[in-house]
Formats: C-alpha cells, sequence, structure tokens
C-alpha cells in the first residue's frame, strides 16, 4: 500500500511540475511570438502605396498588408486591431507605407486617415512602358526623367524577379502590370512603379513558378513572349492560339515574323508594315532575326502571361489578322497566302 501511495504521490508532484511548466513555457512563448510578428519586415524605407478598398474589415486589411509584405503575420496584426478597438476606425482610402515601419507604426499611420488627394488610373494591356508614363506624367505624378531615374534606382532586392533583366534605358518594360491603381498626389516616382511591381508579383503563384520551371524558361523570357502575344491578339479566346503558333514557330527554327515586334521599334502601331519597315536593322524585327526579342515589347495582362504558360496545342504555323481583330490560321505557307490575299 505505502508504494501505491509513493508513486501516486510522485505522479502528483509530476503533474503539477508540469502543470507549473506549462504556464511558464505558454506565456512566454505567446510574448516571443507576438513580439517577433509585429517588429518589421524588412530594413527598406522605400515608401509604397497602400490601398484599404472600401468595405474591408480588419481581417481583409492585415491580409492585404502581409500580401503586400508590409507585415509579418496577418493573424497578429488583426489581434493587435482588436486590442487597440481599431477595427470601426480603419477608413478606406491610399496610405504611403514603408516595410521598416512596425506593426503598431503601421496601425498608427492607418488610423491617422488616408491620404486626400489621390489619383485614380486604369492601365490597359499591351501599353508600353512609355505610354505608361505618359498616362503617369499626364495625372501630375511626375516627369518622365524622374520615372527613368526612379527606375534605375529600384532596388533587385526588393523584387527577386528584376535580378535578371538588363539594365536598360526601359527595364521595366513586361514587369508594369496592367490594372486600375489609386496613387496619393504626392507619391515618389520610385513608390509608383514599387506599386506596380507588386502587383506584377502577385501573378507569381506557387503554380506558376512550378508551371515556368517544367516548361525551363526563366521569368524574364515568359514576359517577352506574353508581351508579344498580348499586342498581336485581339480577341481573348485567340491568345493561347497565337502563343501556341509562335511556340510551334520557335521550335521549328523559323523567325517569329510578329508585327508586333516591328511597331515597337517604330513606336506606332501601324496596321500594315510596308517593306521598308521589316527591313529595319533591329534586334527587336523578328522578320530579320530569329528568336525572341532582347526583351519585352510592351506590359502584358493576365490573360497573355497564362497564355504563354498553357499555349494551344496546334499545327499552326501562320496567321493574318481579319478587320474585326480575330485571325485566320493557317498550317502552310500556301494556305496562308490565301488568307492574307482573303483578309488583306
Amino acid at each position: 500500500m505505502r508504494k501505491k501511495r509513493r508513486n501516486k504521490s510522485r505522479y502528483s508532484k509530476l503533474s503539477l511540475y508540469f502543470f507549473i511548466l506549462i504556464i511558464i513555457i505558454v506565456p512566454i512563448s505567446i510574448s516571443i511570438w507576438w513580439s517577433q510578428n509585429l517588429k518589421p519586415v524588412s530594413d527598406s524605407t522605400q515608401t509604397r502605396v497602400f490601398v484599404i478598398e472600401q468595405g474591408m474589415n480588419a481581417k481583409e486589411v492585415a491580409l492585404s498588408l502581409e500580401g503586400d509584405n508590409f507585415i509579418r503575420n496577418a493573424k497578429a496584426f488583426e489581434l493587435l486591431c482588436k486590442l487597440e478597438k481599431a477595427d470601426a476606425k480603419i477608413m478606406a482610402g491610399v496610405y504611403n507605407l514603408n516595410s521598416s515601419m512596425s506593426s503598431k507604426e503601421i496601425l498608427s499611420a492607418l488610423l491617422k486617415g488616408p491620404i486626400p488627394d489621390v489619383v485614380k488610373i486604369t492601365i490597359p494591356a499591351g501599353y508600353t512602358l512609355e505610354e505608361i508614363l505618359d498616362v503617369l506624367v499626364a495625372n501630375g505624378l511626375g516627369t518622365k526623367q524622374e520615372f527613368y531615374q526612379a527606375m534605375h534606382s529600384l532596388d533587385t532586392d526588393d523584387y527577386e524577379f528584376l535580378k535578371d533583366v538588363p539594365m536598360t534605358e526601359k527595364r521595366l518594360e513586361g514587369f508594369l502590370f496592367p490594372d486600375t491603381y489609386l496613387f496619393a498626389k504626392d507619391s515618389e516616382p520610385k513608390a509608383i512603379l514599387a506599386k506596380f511591381l507588386d502587383r506584377f508579383e502577385r501573378e507569381l503563384t506557387e503554380e506558376t513558378v512550378a508551371r515556368l520551371k517544367q516548361l525551363n524558361i526563366s521569368i524574364y523570357t515568359w514576359v517577352t513572349k506574353a508581351s508579344i502575344v498580348e499586342r498581336e491578339a485581339a480577341k481573348a479566346e485567340e491568345r493561347p492560339l497565337i502563343a501556341g503558333v509562335f511556340e510551334n514557330r520557335l521550335n521549328n527554327g523559323m523567325a517569329l515574323e510578329s508585327c508586333a515586334t516591328v511597331q515597337y521599334i517604330l513606336n506606332e502601331r501601324k496596321p500594315i508594315l510596308s517593306y521598308d519597315d521589316i527591313a529595319i536593322d533591329s534586334p527587336y524585327n523578328t522578320y530579320k532575326y530569329s528568336g525572341l526579342p532582347p526583351g519585352p515589347i510592351a506590359n502584358p495582362g493576365h490573360a497573355s502571361l497564362n497564355a504563354v504558360l498553357y499555349p494551344a496545342k496546334t499545327d499552326y504555323l501562320f496567321f493574318v489578322a481579319k478587320s474585326d481583330g480575330s485571325h485566320a490560321f493557317a498550317v502552310t505557307y500556301k494556305e496562308h497566302l490565301k488568307n492574307v490575299s482573303k483578309y488583306q
């Protein structure tokens, strides 16, 4: 009996020690988690635009902040909002934030209210970098010189996908994602460009990255191909077909012969190119040089990017534009010539 009592006593002591250990460790663990997740994401002081849409609650704001890499943990920020009773106080609008701010500093900035002077712009898919800059300048968001300076001073450490992009004059061609944006009137050009790049980064989902690896192509090649598809395709349903045609031509060692690449050289969207146009000596002239041009020729939207990831499996090698913007496709050059005669 004594032995049983001793064992029971021993078990009671162990349970007590375990309980004491739990009530010590759990609060410490929670405290460490809380402290770590309220710290700044990085030491980058680059100002970026953050938009809170009408009707968003604290949870949605937190998830958006985490998705844009402003905070470490959405759950921690949501809890902070509850503790500060801030949910109903956060207003829709545009804010200037940076990743070196702690979660408490970000919440404080949000509670001060949005920036009063806001510019809303919509960039259509297929706009070139020059066309986008023209829109930004026309809306009083800076000068072209300021945007070019900002473009070349961007820290590629903030954007992994830019590391393989050549440092050319138009280095962001293809990466200024077409969408509708809200900008503070006094936003710095670098912050404006960062917003475009943040939006492009959202296209790099796990599925997309896995597919790029499967296709064995770089992000830069992907965007270059998509930019040509974007400028060639007027009908959404034809994008995978056009992407398929270009893949066939590349695989067969044929020149792409894309009018869009020549139009990029001309900086003009001519409906029909002359013989002089297609004879221009430029690496962007895909009539004269085989393979892809040196880089993107426009800023493609999601549909064209997706078409390059999943091009249609087809035997077509040629296409020609019809008057309604659609295309006539052909397998042989003879068929193609008939289509050209018929539609042009």
